[in-house]
């Protein structure tokens, strides 16, 4: 096997080697599941060998024990072993009970401890971005949004933040030449500003919300993935601008940015590139 195939296809968290109480033959056919979960155009068994360090003769062993249950098959042509159905029907059946309400919860108190402020998770609805949860900021003078509430997604942090990340042809769609409301006099209304500012904050990762959405507040967003990539929901955080000054913007957006990408992989999501 190449070494640049070695590289892109990596090695999975869990190891060949089993330790503890662990049955090493289980331990040792889900890190094979988990090669062969990574290449979508199948595995020779040598390359299954080789990858999880283990003779031929036992990797073939796992394999036939794996396909006799249904979660790996093996094509007659080229004798390659992919996943199998009931191996899709597992990781089906995790992606319809996640829950990133619940998921996200302790990340936004955590937020909430390190930055003092406000912590929000919204999702996309239509044009407009529903909160859906909060850890709310200890601080007397602080920012407070009603569960259910909306904001515009191009007059809000967390809209802008999934505004960003919008396919391509619904963005364009929403941003159609047509000036949007002005929320604040410092909203972004104008769809050639509002397209450069998407190509910004897919740059950087995060949105700004520079007292967009209400005069004296500023927010960061971040978006959480689904496993196309695809805008699940966005976190952020929000303040008076007296403590989330222009110079603490970019430092709150890293970390805003950075804990929507852990909200992203516990959820089994895939944030892009």
């Amino acid at each position: 096997m190449s070494e640049a195939k070695r590289r892109t296809v990596g090695r999975p968290a869990s190891t060949a080697k089993a330790s503890g109480g662990h049955s090493q033959s289980l331990v040792r056919g889900l890190t094979l599941l988990e090669y062969l979960a990574a290449s979508p155009l199948g595995l020779a068994l040598s390359d299954v060998a080789e990858m999880a360090e283990l003779a031929p003769s036992t990797t073939h062993r796992l394999l036939q024990a794996l396909q006799s249950q249904g979660f790996v098959t093996q094509e007659n042509e080229q004798g390659l072993w992919r996943i199998d159905v009931k191996t899709f029907r597992i990781g089906n059946s995790f992606l319809e009970a996640r829950d990133v309400v619940a998921t996200s919860r302790p990340f936004l108190r955590r937020l909430t401890a390190e930055t003092g402020e406000t912590a929000n998770l919204g999702i996309r609805d239509g044009v407009t971005a529903v909160f859906l949860a909060q850890h709310e900021s200890p601080q007397m003078m602080r920012m407070i949004t009603r569960l259910g509430s909306r904001a515009p997604l191009h007059a809000s942090g967390v809209g802008k933040a999934l505004l960003a990340w919008m396919p391509d042809d619904e963005r364009a769609k929403l941003l159609d030449g047509s000036e949007l409301a002005r929320v604040t006099a410092n909203t972004l209304y104008q769809s050639d500003t509002l397209q450069m500012e998407t190509e910004q904050i897919r740059a950087q990762g995060f949105a700004c919300d520079r007292e967009e959405h209400a005069i004296g507040l500023h927010c960061v967003a971040a978006c959480v993935f689904d496993e196309h990539g695809t805008p699940l929901a966005a976190i952020s955080v929000s303040g008076p601008v007296a403590r989330i000054p222009e110079a603490r913007l970019l430092t709150l957006g890293a970390l805003v940015r950075q804990t929507a990408d852990e909200i992203t992989q516990q959820l089994g999501g895939q944030v892009p590139r």
